[in-house]
């Protein structure tokens, strides 16, 4: 049997660890509650280690919540840095996998990561321009654009760029503890319940918290069209788990354009263009083995 690759889906409810080489060959898979990075990491050594004994393991990729250093020339390079998950800020997640496994170690954003996965088997594989967003406990953004995942000073923050908030409308100061209503402080899942006083999971499809939340998406993916022109949005996450909420989003962004972007893909119809994830909950640990796969191969 050919050599496999591990995968680590490194959130900051639960940890993904999987083994195999893509959605057709998932040899194992646990998942973990993401507890202190101690305990955490040590379960995840454990996993792979006993892994080993049954597969070649060729490299390792993890996708992270972040903040993170992805440069592989920085001296932090693999760690989450000044994440405000209590206990987490700095902590050296690749170089902790690479000193118990000596192989190589992909480490990248969730987001990025996930479009990774969208692009080698799922949604975005016809395309080399395109943005993954996740709306859930958070709001991230990654993508790719000419085929390479976007980094930069550190990495896309898009979850954190100002939309408009129409205070008559919505007086609610939103949930970011740095910037407060930006994009994620308006829109992510905690706003949604904080502001409704339930989760949206909870919250009928009729309810007027879909036509603000919908608006507010609409906000930020019209904005990040403007500067990336991807040539796909695919939108994950928890609340875009409400199905329902696509169209509204596909309507919003069709008025905010109000037809300045003449491209045939948007005139067509956004229910192509704007889409869910084709690989599900799915993105993130098989990005994470595509990941793992780059990462050998650069070695």
């Amino acid at each position: 049997m050919k050599a496999a690759y591990g995968g680590i889906e490194a959130g900051g409810t639960k940890f993904v660890c999987a083994v195999g080489t893509g959605p057709d060959d998932i040899r194992a898979e646990i998942r973990l509650p993401t507890e202190s990075p101690e305990t955490t990491l040590g379960k995840v050594i454990d996993f792979f280690r006993q892994q080993q004994e049954h597969h070649e393991i060729a490299a390792i990729g993890v996708a992270s919540f972040g903040p993170v250093d992805p440069d592989p020339d920085s001296p932090t390079f693999g760690f989450i840095t000044n994440t405000p998950k209590p206990g987490w800020a700095n902590t050296p997640v690749a170089p902790t996998l690479k000193d118990a496994f000596d192989i190589p170690i992909g480490f990248d954003t969730d987001v990025n990561v996930a479009a990774l996965g969208e692009h080698s088997w799922g949604a975005a594989r016809q395309v080399d321009t395109f943005v993954y967003l996740t709306i859930g406990t958070g709001i991230g953004g990654g993508g790719m654009v000419n085929g390479q995942l976007i980094h930069g000073l550190i990495h896309p923050e898009m979850g954190h760029i100002a939309i408009p908030h129409d205070w008559d409308r919505d007086p609610f100061a939103g949930t970011c503890p740095f910037h407060g209503d930006c994009w994620e402080g308006l829109a992510n899942g905690p706003a949604l319940e904080a502001r409704w006083g339930q989760p949206g999971e909870l919250l009928p499809p009729a309810h007027e918290a879909w036509s603000l939340e919908a608006h507010y998406l609409a906000l930020g993916v019209t904005s990040i069209m403007m500067i990336l022109s991807p040539q796909l949005v695919v939108m994950g996450g928890g609340v875009m788990e409400q199905e329902h909420i696509f169209p509204l989003i596909h309507h919003e962004v069709k008025s905010l354009l109000n037809g300045y972007i003449q491209s045939p893909t948007v005139l067509e119809g956004l229910d192509g263009y704007i889409v869910p994830p084709a690989l599900g909950g799915r993105s993130g640990a098989l990005g994470a083995i595509a990941l793992a796969e780059r990462a050998h191969r650069a070695s």
